[in-house]
């Protein structure tokens, strides 16, 4: 299976991803719609809405959502996913992209990610749905410094999957797109 890049430099591009449902990327049509929410006023700065962020990219599959974050402007981009085979993937569209300097690939449990590498101002999390580990991956990126005060972290869950927004973080929107469910918080 492949994904394209919706929009900005990379756009049309296409990332590989893993075969059969080891990965389930985040749809095309819900890149766009989480990237025009965040671009029309979440993150806009000056005309580039994603222009100098750090960003980090948790239980990062296909690292499409990191990829899209890349195209559209970012700085840089963190991505932690705990499968060996699907980080190797996400360093190969690293590559295939050109961004392989502004792209890190760490091998780690979202629950213990370790010490942080910068804090990130954008942060996109997406745990196995129904795994139960939105939660505590945000508790142990707080925990481990790898979240900016004011940071927009962007969680996608299951459409009826439970969440409860741990202390600290103020939930500001919520979406909802065919299975998903897309929940905007600010880091307080």
């Amino acid at each position: 299976m492949t994904l394209r890049i919706v929009a900005g430099q990379f756009r049309g591009r296409k990332l590989e991803t893993a075969a059969g449902d080891a990965v389930r990327p985040t749809a095309e049509r819900v890149r766009e719609a989480v990237f025009n929410t965040l671009s029309h006023g979440l993150l806009a700065r000056g005309g580039a809405p994603l222009g100098d962020i750090g960003a980090l990219d948790v239980c990062a599959g296909s690292g499409a959502m990191g990829f899209e974050a890349l195209s559209r402007g970012a700085r840089e981009v963190t991505f932690i996913e705990n499968d060996g085979a699907v980080a190797r993937l996400i360093e190969r569209n690293a590559a295939h992209l050109g961004v392989a300097a502004r792209a890190r690939v760490l091998r780690r449990d979202a629950t213990s990610p370790g010490p942080a590498h910068g804090a990130a101002e954008l942060v996109f999390v997406d745990a196995p749905y129904g795994a139960g580990r939105t939660e505590p991956a945000l508790k142990a990126l707080v925990a481990h410094g790898w979240l900016a005060d004011g940071a927009v972290v962007v969680v996608e869950i299951g459409r009826g999957e439970a969440f409860e927004a741990p202390d600290g973080f103020d939930v500001f929107d919520e979406r909802r797109y065919g299975a998903a469910r897309i929940i905007y918080l600010r880091k307080a």
